[in-house]
């Protein structure tokens, strides 16, 4: 038996298994390079931190529910010169995040905002922060559907309880029922106590008769608005670029 043999269970009960991933690897290292104690633990903790770290940002990824792999280097601020760069760059620091803030992102089909949602959100999750990604209507049917399965309780947590929640496409369809509500309540609970962002093709001044009631519409959109950044962007559509004219 090896003393490598002799660390597994030590090292299980020390929950640092991980750590015989690079064990040996580090040890013929170690003998190589002729390394002292502390660098040579040095170096096999840190690929332990590293591993839990990729672990914990995979798992925070695949939580965020993400249509698409979205990130800020991918999106082509040349294509569009009236995107607000530096503003979006800073908004990648995720500082609205710590902060608690809501982003809206607004303007015609095509021009970004989904993409940008999305990789905002990819910071915050490499940034550590917790991450849901969802479209209005998907939100709303899943809401819908715990009203029938009495687990509205819980589903509406799925929403209220991430340190940053996107909501995209809000206003595409009208509301009913009880979605004016729903959004009130959403809106409310992560009022200072957590940051979203939301993409319309609507300029915010057209969010408020969506509520259907001006007394619910201004609750909900005094909160929204409060601590808010309202990016507005133009141009041509990602989708269906304008064609060059030939002479």
């Amino acid at each position: 038996m090896t003393i490598q043999d002799d660390l597994v269970p030590i090292l299980k009960k020390l929950r640092l298994s991980g750590l015989l991933q690079t064990l040996e690897l580090r040890g013929r290292e170690a003998i190589d390079d002729s390394l002292a104690h502390p660098e040579f633990l040095y170096r096999l903790l840190n690929d332990e931190v590293e591993r839990r770290d990729a672990k914990q940002l995979f798992l925070r990824m695949r939580r965020a529910r993400f249509e698409t792999a979205k990130t800020i280097d991918d999106f082509d601020f040349q294509f569009n010169p009236a995107v607000p760069k530096a503003l979006i760059i800073d908004l990648a620091t995720c500082t609205f995040v710590a902060k608690r803030e809501v982003v809206c992102l607004v303007g015609p089909a095509g021009v970004g905002k989904s993409h940008l949602a999305q990789a905002l959100g990819h910071r915050a999750c490499m940034m550590g922060h917790t991450v849901l990604y969802t479209s209005a209507h998907q939100m709303f049917r899943q809401l819908r559907a715990a009203r029938a399965d009495r687990s509205f309780d819980r589903t509406m947590l799925r929403f209220t309880s991430p340190e940053l929640l996107i909501v995209d496409d809000l206003g595409l369809q009208p509301f009913r029922q009880d979605e004016p509500q729903d959004l009130y309540e959403i809106i409310r609970h992560r009022y200072e106590r957590g940051a979203l962002i939301v993409t319309s093709n609507r300029d915010t001044d057209e969010w408020y008769p969506l509520f259907g009631d001006p007394l619910l519409a201004s609750a909900a959109m005094d909160r929204l608005l409060h601590h808010s950044h309202v990016v507005e962007l133009t141009g041509n559509s990602y989708r269906n670029p304008p064609t060059e004219r030939t002479a």
